[in-house]
């Protein structure tokens, strides 16, 4: 127990360093995000606008960021080519300048941004560029609560709500502008403001001019608001008695509603909805489907052009298998939504694990819009605390979704008031990288980290290129050393950061146990999904059936997602599962030690601040990845009783002693412990 106490009273000691490093003159807060180029106030650039008013908001904004720029006159030219969409542009050099042109004012500021990057990047102008937008809707998803917390954030309290009374907090214009920029120079257009657990009271009056507050500041980036709305709010905040969306009064009360806020906020977006999940109430409770729900909000949104997002994650503990409940309860509704409503679906179908297969749901509702959901706040992957570039999960994804099928895409934010936003300043990256992603699906993760680096850091490629490859690999690393081959939520009872593979209670749900999902016992371990078992693989295609219900046909990372296996079941590398297992684990814990040996070999390229913040973090990774491998492989050698491998580095920690240890939520983050989203 003193040696573990030793470790936590180490973290503990790197955390409180952070706060008490003195600045350097160099020093940098994080605060300006990639966005390092400096701006004037008022245009003063040698800019011609063509075909716009150069007095609009969004063509000002325009001007002011190209004061940023080094070369010759810059054209900004309304255009009406054909092949170039409402959001899209295209740059070429032309005679004394260049020209970027677009069919709106939003496009030709996204053309600004871009040709800004080129520059920061040090990457020129090869012939035309040509820019599309893959996605119409680009959007965050803030789980921001309106008094101030945010669930699941790791950076500090919300940019949006001070507290649960509007009219007795401030707006931060300024912070919210710096908001919108960054969005807008990575391309996303949208942003929910509120939690998906939602408050009723986000649609009462006082809010809803809060709403048009931050509209307002919003619009000339080209950001449109949406919000969670509760379900029940007819009956929370209406007074009426039901929540039936059959029911007259309901539909006239949303109706109404939807009006009112249109009148506020002209371009509102529409509504994110998280019904009959987790509690949450829903169409369900009156014996009416999802399709019945969303169909009745839809119908309020459509003559002003606002959009449904039904999220598709539900589950109970009524089914043999979590993984399965999204798609029984949605493919039979397939064809049966109105066409302003979008399926809102997490990329894997159990909960933003660190690896997961890609939701069955993609590609089986053939007649029904459907968007993606992934999790950029890192709420299974470390929290704030470490390393992991997420850009390479979703390049996975689309690897096996094809892009083209999706309507929109949508990310769970990991912005707070902490002055570096997200809490870890590489963290930054993952915002940055799913906006170029729902940009443009099929930038590689190489790709987006090279962009970022360089935009944020330095060009010098004695920085770039070990700096990308740390990054390249560390979600790789997560997943060796929490959840190799498959293994998926094993996380201790009280929070979603460190182990617990050993979590069981006979009064608590077995879909909320660690136990559930590993299955772990003196035989094997794996959760048993083929056709003998849970059945999850004939929800895939017939080829990915065949594949993952075969244990020697499924990809290793894989495995044990689909499979219960015996410990002594040989792996395509030759070794036992047990074998295996064990070298993942140590394999994740070396990778960890190796991106600390990374960062400190570039301390010369990078200001004390911001170098000694993520030397910290990193300790901290590499102590929790020494806790996880520990944790995981002597609770499996407990149930087993098999010999770690002798090429294996001895455990540092005792099981009981990990089995009692409870984490300090406030050290990883304010948001308290809930449900999985």
């Amino acid at each position: 127990m003193k040696k573990y106490r030793y470790i936590v009273t180490e973290l503990l000691l790197s955390l409180a360093a952070i706060a008490l490093v003195p600045l350097a003159a160099s020093a940098d807060d994080g605060s300006r995000l990639w966005l390092t180029q400096e701006v004037a106030d008022i245009p003063t650039g040698n800019v011609r606008v063509e075909g716009f008013k150069a007095s609009s908001p969004t063509i000002n904004i325009a001007m002011r960021e190209l004061t940023a720029w080094k070369g010759h006159t810059v054209i900004i030219r309304k255009t009406s080519e054909k092949n170039v969409k409402r959001d899209g542009f295209v740059i070429r050099r032309e005679s004394g300048g260049v020209c970027i042109s677009s069919p709106s004012e939003t496009g030709a500021l996204y053309g600004v941004y871009h040709l800004l990057r080129l520059q920061q990047t040090g990457s020129g102008i090869n012939g035309e560029i040509r820019e599309n937008p893959q996605y119409e809707f680009r959007i965050l998803n803030h789980w921001d609560n309106l008094d101030g917390t945010v669930e699941r954030g790791y950076a500090g309290k919300s940019i949006f709500w001070e507290g649960s009374n509007p009219k007795k907090s401030i707006i931060n214009n300024r912070l919210l502008r710096q908001y919108a920029r960054a969005n807008a120079s990575v391309g996303i257009n949208g942003t929910v403001l509120n939690n998906v657990n939602a408050q009723a009271e986000i649609l009462n009056d006082d809010y809803i001019e809060r709403l048009k507050s931050a509209a307002d500041i919003f619009r000339p980036y080209g950001i449109r608001i949406y919000i969670t709305a509760n379900y029940a709010s007819p009956l929370k905040i209406g007074g009426l008695k039901v929540n039936d969306p059959f029911d007259k009064n309901v539909i006239k009360w949303w109706r109404d509603k939807v009006k009112e806020i249109y009148r506020s906020v002209p371009d509102f977006g529409g509504f994110l909805i998280k019904a009959n999940s987790e509690g949450q109430p829903g169409p369900n409770d009156y014996g009416r489907t999802h399709a019945d729900g969303a169909n009745m909000l839809a119908d309020a949104l459509k003559p002003y052009g606002g959009i449904v997002m039904w999220r598709a994650f539900v589950y109970s503990p009524n089914d043999n298998d979590r993984a399965k409940q999204a798609y029984t309860e949605f493919v039979p509704l397939d064809g049966k939504f109105r066409d302003n409503v979008i399926i809102q679906i997490k990329n894997g179908p159990i909960d933003f694990q660190p690896r997961e297969p890609y939701s069955p749901l993609f590609g089986a509702m053939k007649k029904t819009k459907t968007m993606v959901e992934f999790q950029i706040t890192q709420e299974y992957l470390g929290h704030a605390n470490h390393l992991c570039y997420l850009a390479p999960m979703w390049e996975e994804f689309f690897a096996s979704v094809d892009p083209s099928t999706l309507t929109a895409a949508c990310g769970v934010a990991n912005i707070g008031l902490d002055k570096n936003w997200c809490g870890h300043d590489f963290a930054q990256a993952n915002w940055y990288a799913f906006g170029r992603q729902s940009w443009n699906p099929h930038l590689t993760s190489s790709k987006i980290a090279d962009e970022w680096l360089r935009q944020t850091f330095t060009c010098d490629e004695s920085f770039v290129e070990p700096v990308k490859k740390m990054m390249l690999e560390s979600r790789e690393a997560v997943v060796n050393y929490m959840m190799p081959l498959g293994l998926h939520h094993i996380f201790a009872e009280n929070h979603h950061y460190g182990p617990g593979p050993w979590t069981w209670r006979p009064n608590l749900r077995p879909d909320w146990t660690a136990t559930y999902y590993h299955q772990a016992d003196q035989n094997g371990i794996g959760f048993d999904r083929t056709l003998t078992g849970s059945n999850a693989v004939s929800q895939y295609p017939a080829d990915l059936c065949k594949q993952y219900g075969d244990a020697f046909d499924c990809p290793d990372e894989y495995l044990l997602w689909f499979h219960h296996l015996p410990w002594s079941f040989r792996m395509k590398s030759g070794r036992t599962l047990w074998d295996e297992l064990c070298r993942h684990y140590q394999t994740g814990l070396e990778q960890a030690r190796e991106f600390q040996r990374t960062w400190d070999s570039v301390k010369q390229y990078v200001d004390d601040e911001r170098y000694l913040r993520v030397q910290n973090k990193l300790k901290i990774q590499t102590l929790d990845a020494q806790w996880w491998k520990d944790a995981c492989l002597l609770y499996f050698q407990s149930i087993n009783h098999l010999v770690i491998p002798i090429d294996i580095e001895r455990p540092v920690h005792n099981l009981n002693d990990m089995k009692s240890y409870n984490i300090p939520l406030g050290i990883y983050g304010n948001a308290p412990y809930g449900f999985s989203k």
